[in-house]
């Protein structure tokens, strides 16, 4: 299929393009930005003025709920809520049931979700078998199998010298390990230690199961050499140390969601369990320091952690709720708003959300979209093409996640995605483009 975006401002982050040219795509590739050869014959034309054309975002952290909790989220749910958020490569964890922790089962998530033809899926696999954090998994099978690190998800490793020989073992084949710094012992609280934590009676997690954690972190990832890839940081005290395991040398990338870069636990109200998240939100120096380090490149990319629960595991008391919240079509919204709050941009609001992350995948998402996260002749045509100047107030019934529980509810976002584009393909075409 051929296809022309027109009249469009085009921005490619991982370059600092931005210019308003028309872009031809053919056969899933970009064929031209800017001048588009007069034999050129598009079978659809996509008139984008008004509009920015970037690259399809790519999200880091998204649960998919299937298989296993399809009650809280389908494959066909949680991908139409991916590209309606402009969203056309995510990363999911392994905590499916059964865990993605054997080849058969990844191949078969990559099928079923292939099938739906609409964003792209990167599975991760499980670092230990079963997630029970006692022997290592074939990681080369899994690799084999389609997926691009290997992960323990939320459950904490216990024992150190699990964690030191999964390290070694992935940096002999230069696979990433992507960790949540939470200590096992320390981070069993509901909400985030601090004065409101004690007035409400709520058990805290406090600011060391994040930083034990790194420091352990760290220094074995300077005894083995392994990359390693730290997910959803949520402390000043953890940026601070992500800059200097960075300055180190160490090959370490992270990552922050769109809680804990917008929300602090005072957001929290009167136990509102919407606010039941993983990890918690902390106070605002936190936060700030979080905003901080996304925009001077200490934290490499900005998240949706998007994990959709149910009615019936939400609508319980604070401390019993179950954690997560839906996010992939507030994504973008939330970067844009970020972008504007800090004085970062637009530009690098989209750079946390394309260029940054499809780095972080590197060499894993193979040769075929070595080009992800940019806009480039003969790269893939992966496009999000959407109005800046159209706002919109996030109602939960009216998202296409299956989890409806957002505490963003009611907060107006600063731009609509209009149409997204996977491999050259209309998957999302706004009601009203």
């Amino acid at each position: 299929m051929k296809l022309l975006i027109k009249n469009g401002r085009v921005i490619n982050p991982a370059t600092g393009f931005d210019e308003r040219v028309d872009v031809a795509i053919a056969a899933g590739r970009i064929v031209s930005m800017g001048a588009v050869a007069a034999d050129f014959a598009p079978n659809k034309t996509i008139d984008a003025t008004g509009c920015v054309v970037a690259p399809g975002l790519v999200d880091l952290s998204v649960r998919l709920r299937e298989p296993g909790h399809e009650h809280e989220g389908m494959l066909a749910s949680e991908l139409a809520a991916a590209v309606a958020g402009g969203v056309t490569s995510l990363v999911c964890p392994p905590d499916t049931d059964p865990v993605l922790d054997e080849p058969g089962l990844v191949e078969m998530l990559k099928f079923r979700a292939e099938k739906l033809h609409q964003s792209r899926v990167f599975p991760l696999g499980a670092l230990t078998r079963g997630l029970r954090g006692i022997a290592l998994t074939e990681m080369a099978q899994l690799t084999e199998a389609g997926c691009v690190g290997f992960s323990q998800a939320e459950v904490p490793l216990e024992d150190t010298q699990v964690l030191m020989r999964a390290l070694q073992y992935a940096a002999s084949f230069d696979y990433t390990v992507w960790l949540r710094p939470q200590d096992m012992h320390l981070g069993k609280g509901v909400m985030a230690s601090g004065p409101l934590a004690t007035r409400l009676g709520l058990s805290g997690v406090p600011v060391a199961a994040e930083t034990i954690a790194l420091h352990t972190i760290f220094e074995l990832m300077r005894s083995t050499g392994a990359r390693v890839h730290v997910c959803r940081i949520s402390s000043a005290a953890g940026v601070a140390l992500v800059a200097q395991a960075k300055a180190d040398g160490l090959r370490v990338s992270c990552d922050v969601s769109i809680n804990s870069l917008h929300l602090t636990d005072t957001d929290m109200g009167y136990f509102d369990s919407r606010m039941r998240l993983d990890p918690p939100l902390r106070q605002q120096r936190d936060r700030d320091a979080l905003r901080l380090g996304l925009l001077d490149g200490t934290l490499d990319a900005l998240v949706s952690d998007h994990t959709p629960v149910d009615e019936d595991a939400k609508t319980l008391p604070f401390a019993e709720a179950e954690p997560g919240a839906t996010g992939l079509e507030l994504l973008l919204g939330l970067a844009c708003k970020w972008g504007d709050d800090s004085g970062a941009g637009l530009v690098r609001a989209l750079a946390v959300l394309t260029s940054e992350p499809a780095r972080v995948l590197g060499s894993a998402l193979g040769p075929l979209l070595a080009s992800a996260g940019q806009l480039v002749q003969g790269g893939v045509a992966d496009v999000c093409i959407f109005n800046p100047a159209s706002s919109w107030v996030v109602e939960p019934n009216a998202l296409r996640s299956q989890g409806k529980h957002t505490p963003f509810s009611g907060y107006e976002l600063p731009v609509r995605v209009c149409w997204t584009l996977v491999g050259g393909q209309v998957a999302y075409e706004a009601p009203s483009a």
